[in-house]
């Protein structure tokens, strides 16, 4: 008997069709919209770009079941919380939903969610399905943002339950961390990434993004960064967005820092031109180019480590410079703190003049 295929299941298959096309379609936009610090992040230990000697400790006491409480501090960008998560990946694989909690600074973390969540998360006997490692573990990130009294609380709760919890803290200043904490904890500190680690990973990604970044751009990158690999990807990632090619000017000019050639021109006109010339130069190149006096300054401060000069009139600089950056970040008037910098270089060469003779 012939079989009978009616409207409506042709019209099913092709609603089928159309929504697995959609689906599709929207996994690949979701792809695409993925931000590449998470799409990059490391998955396993053997990915994180620096650190070595610092991963495989961690590695080698969490293979041999003698994992202590951890202390990771360092500034941001350096793969501490990635290798935290990389070291709970490999040590519960696909329970670690079940056997990690992780809480950072945007969780409320006052000295409740201490009493009742990490309490009674960390009180309760671990059931390992299949985990190689039968410890809990509490990972709680920025920690240096929790208030003290919930810090004091914790001290307790991590002597408490030990047996059969770890607890792993992650923060920037490590100052802010109570004294008590820290003793009860191994810590680790991870440095910025040095240019090579941060060159390294760039080239990976850009590799697998098949982006076109000449040498000058990828250096560019790397010097923005100042070891953070964090804003060195989202520096990529904006630059890509912005320009097809990632050259060093497309970098600067999507970050909206001074171009160094820009600094060199000011560096110059701070040097040589008499005041009121260089007023009226540096300020026209700040308004064209849209420059913040406070880059210009962090800029010509390197500028002037690098130039020959004597020892006191370099130290005379510095200060000045100093303190006009310091004046700044509490928002005074930008063309009164250019006038306070320019007066600096022509004190400086006035100095400068006299030493001669």
């Amino acid at each position: 008997m012939a079989e009978v295929i009616s409207v409506m299941d042709i019209d099913d298959d092709q609603n089928e069709g159309n929504i697995s096309s959609k689906l599709n379609k929207g996994k690949n936009i979701a792809t695409k919209a993925t931000p590449w610090v998470e799409k990059y992040r490391p998955q396993s230990l053997s990915d994180v770009a620096a650190h070595k000697d610092i991963v495989e400790t961690i590695d080698r006491l969490a293979s041999s079941n003698r994992l202590p409480h951890l202390l990771l501090y360092g500034p941001p960008g350096t793969g501490k919380t990635s290798t935290i998560l990389a070291m709970a990946r490999k040590l519960y694989g696909a329970q670690m939903q079940n056997m990690v909690l992780e809480l950072n600074a945007s969780d409320d973390r006052g000295i409740d969610v201490v009493r009742q969540q990490i309490q009674d998360f960390a009180s309760t006997q671990s059931i390992s399905f299949g985990a190689k490692f039968a410890v809990k573990l509490v990972l709680l990130d920025e920690s240096d943002a929790m208030t003290k009294d919930a810090q004091f609380a914790l001290r307790r709760v991590i002597e408490k339950y030990t047996r059969h919890t770890r607890f792993a803290l992650i923060c920037n200043n490590v100052n802010k961390v109570i004294p008590a904490l820290q003793s009860r904890c191994t810590r680790f500190r991870f440095p910025p990434l040095e240019a090579v680690h941060v060159t390294e990973r760039l080239k990976h990604v850009i590799e697998l993004e098949r982006l076109d970044v000449p040498e000058s751009g990828l250096k560019a990158l790397v010097q923005l960064s100042n070891g953070d690999m964090r804003k060195a990807l989202n520096i990529l990632q904006s630059t890509h967005m912005a320009s097809q090619q990632i050259t060093e000017e497309a970098v600067y000019l999507c970050t909206g820092h001074p171009l160094p050639k820009d600094i060199e021109q000011i560096s110059y006109w701070l040097l040589n031109e008499p005041f009121a010339v260089g007023y009226k130069r540096i300020l026209e190149t700040k308004t064209r180019k849209g420059l913040a006096l406070v880059d210009i300054v962090r800029e010509v401060t390197m500028f002037v480590f690098k130039i020959k000069m004597p020892s006191d009139v370099r130290i005379q600089l510095i200060n000045a410079m100093a303190e006009i950056e310091y004046r700044l970040t509490f928002g005074c008037n930008d063309k009164l703190q250019l006038g306070s910098l320019i007066a600096a270089f022509t004190q400086a060469r006035s100095a400068l003049v006299a030493a001669a003779k």
